[in-house]
């Protein structure tokens, strides 16, 4: 439900602790207000106050109650309060409330007149820095990195919606030992790949060759490091190398990143840290938190967790000491006021020991950097995926053979359709997107080729399908459309219908999903919202008639409603960077 209309209804139910049942209590038992919420069983309205947290203090059953407050709030209503309320009731330890058909579409119009649909300016003076999607020079971009990827630009649509300015970061994987390691193959190997024609897959074919080589030759492990040790001293020809990697593996990326309608406002490789790092270990040992343990230098975080190492004994950087670099430079330069890593689960520890180690430097502002984690995708038949061993499922592969299969069921279905290779692009890219963002990112996905190229019941296309619905519905309308708070009260003497009354709830609980789903950090929240709607809206449309209905009121009505639905359908999608076709 609308946040408006739940902290309206919350404000007119604070007269209630005036009653005798309810003075006895504490001003903790007031916060039971908070608690509003939408109904299982919307026949008996559309909001619901739980009483069972009031049991134990006044020793009653929430049924009883329910009953008292609720006699209490009718006599008021009588009185003239509740005037936009039809009917209060008490079930089984909840008081409901089924608001009127006027109030629920003059609300609703209100709502969805803003530009955009669900913005909230509240943090508009606000900066968030994300990084995300941040893949490894010379790695395809896997199935693995969709993850990443997708849940990182949600996220940023989402802090958009909030009103915050967004910078989205590249935290580019393109520093360490694996560059000594390639420029080595490369300068010993480079004649036997293609560089002109196939640079990114000459590359990768590479990198997989010295590791396998390496497993038999460890001497090729100690020629990478040593050449590694010549690029970070600065030599010209192995740095001239490093940056035709970096340049090689960018315009790889760039091109899925499009596809996906992925951007990135900066790239900020691990190497761009390279020449902070003394002053950030500098500024560890001032603080009095470095110390020497065990042939390195590292930092007691405490005793629930290892130490955070940040330096070699030989003088080497280590992972902890550019993330605590980079974290300084997003808040001291970028000037964030909230810090988002959207990384794998499997690095909860290490951002653990970053983000406490900033805590004990004395940066107040620790606590608004945040570690977005997400489960991994599991697979069936190829046990760990590795790309050093060229075992992965790569990402374009995933979207090609969705995009295939969607160009199949549309010659089925409709091959007179315009555009049809657009469109398929749009649905298949939409299908694996979805797929991978309706799942809550905390948990680990199986990757199962059958759930994501399915195109019937909780997917992308149903949704986009649903959308398309009301496109056509619109389109076929010839009369006006109202649209106006004075317009409305034509239609409120009519009465709606359940389903309409469902559909429109459903419409305005919109914004608050989005803030929902940002407060979280979850855009399956938004993914789940969309799913609940497009079945409002379809059973809606299948239970009653829309168009060329000899009541024009009736009709305007409803295709008005469908408007709405068009308009939040189409938002939400945008939120999860899915694009919107307007024919399927």
């Amino acid at each position: 439900m609308n946040l408006k209309i739940k902290n309206d209804l919350s404000k007119d139910l604070q007269f209630i602790f005036e009653m005798d049942l309810l003075k006895s209590l504490s001003s903790d038992d007031y916060q039971m207000l908070n608690l509003l919420e939408k109904p299982k069983d919307t026949s008996f309205g559309q909001m619901a106050l739980p009483v069972f947290g009031l049991s134990k203090p006044l020793k009653m059953s929430p049924n009883e109650i329910a009953k008292q407050i609720v006699n209490f709030l009718v006599e008021k209503k009588k009185q003239g309060m509740f005037n936009y309320i039809d009917e209060i009731i008490a079930v089984s330890g909840f008081i409901n409330f089924k608001f009127n058909s006027k109030y629920l579409t003059s609300e609703l119009v209100s709502f969805l007149s803003h530009k955009p649909v669900g913005f909230n300016p509240q943090k508009r003076n606000k900066k968030l820095v994300i990084d995300y999607s941040s893949p490894n020079v010379a790695k395809p971009m896997n199935i693995g990195h969709l993850r990443a990827t997708v849940i990182g630009q949600a996220l940023r649509n989402l802090a958009e919606a909030q009103g915050y300015e967004v910078i989205g970061l590249n935290h580019l994987g393109d520093w360490g030992v694996q560059f000594g390691k390639l420029a080595w193959a490369y300068q010993e190997w480079k004649d036997q790949y293609d560089f002109e024609q196939e640079p990114f897959k000459a590359l990768f074919d590479m990198y997989v060759r010295f590791h396998d080589e390496a497993e038999k030759d460890n001497s090729l492990n100690e020629k990478g490091a040593e050449t590694f040790i010549k690029l970070e001293k600065g030599d010209p020809d192995i740095t001239k190398l490093w940056k035709m990697f970096v340049e090689i593996s960018m315009k790889e990326y760039q091109r899925l990143w499009d596809r996906l309608g992925v951007k990135h406002d900066l790239v900020r490789g691990e190497s761009f840290y390279s020449d902070q790092l003394e002053q950030t270990v500098k500024l560890v040992e001032d603080k009095g938190i470095l110390e020497f343990s065990e042939g390195a230098y590292v930092v007691n975080v405490g005793e629930d967790m290892p130490p955070c190492l940040i330096k070699k004994s030989d003088g080497a950087s280590l992972y902890a000491t550019r993330d605590l670099a980079s974290a300084i430079y997003r808040k001291e330069v970028l000037g964030c006021d909230l810090n988002l890593y959207v990384v794998g689960v499997d690095q909860t520890l290490h951002f653990k020991q970053v983000f406490k180690t900033l805590e004990m430097m004395g940066y107040e502002w620790a606590k608004d950097c945040h570690h977005i984690s997400f489960g991994m995708y599991r697979f069936k038949d190829l046990g760990k995926m590795s790309t050093r061993k060229g075992r992965a499922i790569f990402l374009e592969d995933v979207l090609n053979k969705s995009v295939e299969l969607v160009k199949e069921i549309i010659e089925v279905k409709n091959p007179t359709l315009a555009n049809k290779d657009f469109v398929a692009e749009q649905v298949g890219v939409g299908a694996v997107i979805f797929n991978d963002l309706v799942n809550d990112r905390v948990r680990d996905v199986d990757f199962d080729w059958n759930k994501i190229l399915d195109f019937e019941g909780d997917s992308g296309p149903y949704i986009q399908y649903t959308n398309v619905r009301c496109l056509s519905v619109i389109d076929k309308f010839t009369g006006p459309l109202l649209s106006s708070y004075t317009e409305l009260e034509k239609f409120n003497l009519i009465e709606l219908e359940k389903e309409e009354v469902d559909l429109i709830c459903t419409l305005l609980g919109y914004e608050q999903t989005l803030q929902q789903a940002f407060d979280k950090f979850k855009p399956s929240i938004v993914a789940n919202y969309l799913l609940d709607l497009a079945k409002a809206y379809n059973t809606f449309y299948n239970k009653h008639r829309i168009l060329g209905l000899e009541n024009q009121t009736l009709t305007s009505r409803r295709v008005l409603i469908t408007k709405h639905a068009q308009q939040v359908l189409s938002a939400g999608l945008e939120i999860l960077n899915i694009q919107v076709p307007v024919k399927m």
